[in-house]
């Protein structure tokens, strides 16, 4: 046998010895390949145990969470919305006369979904709808029953078959999980009875990453106004961390000076 061929065959046997190590080798790693999936199946197993546990101690915080300023709503609530409409609809008023300038700085992208929260008589929830255009929509969200029915009358007129009315409770905004983009939040918060419930129903709402522009009045000692300490329960601080605390991150603030009663936040879904 020449040279040449010896070394073919040992390199034949070589690949041969290889091979049957190799299949000595490969129930070991089987082995441990099926160890890890158990391992894995239990990790996922005590993930979802953990997130069950979460999710019951959360609802259990939510359903005993107690009204934080018992009736604030009352006069709302009236079927009588006509004196309503005019207080919200004051010229004097920085968030009606600014409106379209507020709007534009909550800034829904075209195609989205907006729900204006404590809708009222629509003025916002329009502007959205304008913004937003044909492929997208907005949810107009209200206690008001009255004023809801106003609005989708006012919504037809205009032509807007883009928003959709909805009477919410005084725990919930009723919308579908994973159906919005932006919750807009507009001198409506320190109406919320019961903030953690509400705020959780919105975070649920959201799609992943989805956003709240949340505006309401600054209550600072000796600048406000003595109406605003009477009615509205807290300032900034606490209601950015009541925010906080139901699974938002603060994003920033928009500063604008056509603004000086009212501060706006901006939060985003985590």
């Amino acid at each position: 046998m020449k040279v040449r061929d010896i070394g073919k065959v040992l390199a034949r046997t070589t690949v041969v010895a290889g091979i049957v190590g190799l299949s000595v080798a490969v129930p070991a790693v089987h082995a441990e390949e099926n160890r890890l999936d158990e391992i894995q199946r239990q990790i996922a197993d005590l993930q979802r145990e953990l997130s069950e546990l979460r999710g019951t101690h959360v609802q259990s915080d939510l359903a005993a969470e107690t009204s934080v300023k018992p009736g604030i709503n009352d006069k709302w609530k009236s079927e009588e919305i006509e004196p309503l409409i005019a207080r919200l609809e004051e010229e004097s008023r920085e968030i009606y006369s600014n409106s379209k300038l507020l709007a534009a700085t909550a800034g829904p992208a075209p195609g989205s979904v907006v729900a204006d929260i404590g809708a009222g008589s629509g003025f916002m929830a329009q502007h959205f709808a304008e913004l937003v255009g044909s492929e997208g929509k907005v949810y107009a969200v209200d206690i008001n029953a009255t004023m809801m029915k106003h609005l989708a009358e006012a919504a037809a007129e205009a032509g807007l078959d883009n928003l959709e009315t909805v009477v919410c409770s005084e725990k919930s905004v009723d919308l579908p999980p994973n159906s919005i983009d932006l919750a807009f939040i507009c001198d409506t918060y320190h109406h919320f009875e019961y903030p953690r419930n509400t705020m959780s129903s919105i975070h649920e709402a959201l799609r992943p990453g989805g956003q709240v522009v949340l505006v309401d009045f600054h209550r600072i000692e000796g600048v406000s106004r003595d109406w605003i300490f009477d009615h509205v329960r807290a300032g900034q601080e606490v209601f950015t961390q009541e925010v906080l605390d139901t699974g938002f991150e603060l994003v920033n603030s928009h500063a604008l000076p056509q603004f000086e009663e009212n501060y706006i936040l901006r939060f985003r879904k985590k």
